[in-house]
């Protein structure tokens, strides 16, 4: 069966990079009938909150990224201590006690003279007396893992056939000094109990999965089909980072994004295909195919959602909508006539309610001072509600007999006088909706 998972660390809230991550997962799972873990990396005390773990699973369920179960890494610390002790017995583990000062010294010394700036191993040169002196001036050392300086290689569902020279990585450092386990050996360990079959995650973490790969084997198993995702940048190229505290799924659904606007952008950019608003989760699913993405950086556009979302609303069903116009107190009879007008011309859900406002309660007229006195004249031919699809055809023939106007000259002064708008719904539709005469 295939498991995928989502592994977040409750350290903040979600943004876009981590919903791509999150998304392409889960489709692949849902395309396969398989399963969807959210495991949040919690392992980190004081950084991990109840409320951005809570948040997370409010984010993903808004968007419909539903899970089968959820993990957490903080109830597995003994599975990593047993996977920790089984490679200190295998010679695989060792502890090193430089200071941060002293590794930055090491790599710009190597990088002066040319050399990559990796861990020159110096910890496994020590003797007992030696470690021991130092763990007890400087207390508990790191924990690296020691890789076979020899090249890994695994097929990348995105980037294809990769290899990386281990001898010019870094031993990775697998617990703290305080006792922590990092990402590095608890996904390693969770991956491999949990039966993960396939793991989609950004770019960036490519040489981490070498690393990863080496310590499974390690640990004597196998590794999940790995793909790593282009990282997403700024519409002009312009690195996305520093911005993606103001692009977090709850500011985003707070402005009024509709969630499968911002699905069926996040599916589809960075691949071959067009991006197009899919009716429901299963049809993104049914279309998806890593195979499909590059490696170039994905250029991420927020302003790209709108038309999205205000299309989404176009699409969107009364039964949909129902319970919303109902809380405005929009009547029974006229509530899906309301939603076909008000669904053409809204951009946001924010939008509804200021229509329902115009219907009922009127608008404030626009009128040029030229107008003023052919609008006051129009009013008073016009009869008091309840209107009808044919009052605005019958009104506007009455005023151009008694007044000469016609076209562009009789029509705007009358839409802009009665919604206050130059442009919105067949003015059919709004005098059908109008609750009350609209006067000056």
């Amino acid at each position: 069966m295939t498991v995928t998972r989502f592994a977040p660390s409750p350290t903040g809230f979600l943004h876009v990079g981590n919903l791509r991550t999150a998304l392409f997962n889960h489709l692949i799972a849902r395309k396969a009938g398989g399963t969807f873990i959210l495991r949040l990396d919690d392992t980190d005390p004081e950084r991990s909150k109840d409320e951005y773990a809570d948040a997370i699973q409010e984010d993903l369920e808004w968007l419909g990224l539903t899970w089968d179960r959820i993990e957490r890494q903080s109830l597995r610390l003994d599975r990593y201590a047993e996977a920790a002790d089984r490679l200190r017995d295998m010679g695989r583990f060792y502890e090193a006690f430089e200071t941060p000062t002293e590794l930055d010294l090491k790599r710009k010394k190597q990088l002066n003279m040319g050399l990559p700036p990796v861990y020159d191993r110096a910890a496994l040169a020590l003797s007992e007396e030696e470690t021991a002196r130092l763990r007890a001036e400087r207390g508990p050392g790191v924990w690296r893992f020691k890789l076979d300086q020899e090249r890994i290689e695994w097929e990348d569902g995105i980037l294809g056939a990769l290899s990386i020279d281990a001898g010019s990585v870094s031993d990775p450092v697998l617990i703290r000094a305080d006792g922590q386990v990092l990402y590095t050996l608890a996904s390693v360990v969770d991956d491999v109990d949990m039966g993960i079959t396939h793991v989609v995650r950004g770019s960036d973490h490519v040489t981490n999965t070498a690393t990863q790969i080496q310590i499974m084997a390690a640990l004597g198993h196998g590794h999940p089909a790995f793909a790593h995702h282009s990282l997403l940048t700024g519409p002009q190229g312009e690195a996305l980072s520093k911005r993606l505290g103001t692009l977090s799924l709850r500011d985003l659904r707070a402005a009024g994004v509709e969630p499968m606007a911002l699905l069926s952008h996040m599916a589809r950019i960075g691949s071959s295909q067009p991006v197009e608003i899919a009716g429901s989760l299963d049809e993104i699913a049914d279309g998806f195919d890593l195979s499909h993405f590059g490696s170039a950086p994905t250029k991420f556009d927020e302003a790209d959602l709108w038309p999205l979302t205000a299309r989404v609303l176009h699409e969107t069903s009364f039964e949909e909508v129902a319970g919303e116009i109902a809380a405005l107190g929009v009547p029974d009879a006229l509530a899906r006539d309301f939603w076909e007008v008000a669904r053409a011309n809204i951009g946001t859900r924010a939008d509804i309610p200021g229509w329902w406002a115009l219907f009922r309660d009127g608008a404030a007229p626009v009128v040029a001072p030229e107008d003023r006195d052919f609008v006051a004249g129009a009013f008073a031919m016009l009869p008091d509600p309840p209107y009808d699809g044919e009052t605005w055809g019958n009104w506007t023939t009455a005023v151009k007999e008694a007044t000469g106007r016609k076209g562009k000259a009789l029509f705007m002064p009358l839409r802009k006088a009665v919604t206050g708008l130059e442009k919105g719904p067949e003015m059919a539709d709004v005098m059908r909706l109008l609750q009350k005469k609209p006067t000056l």
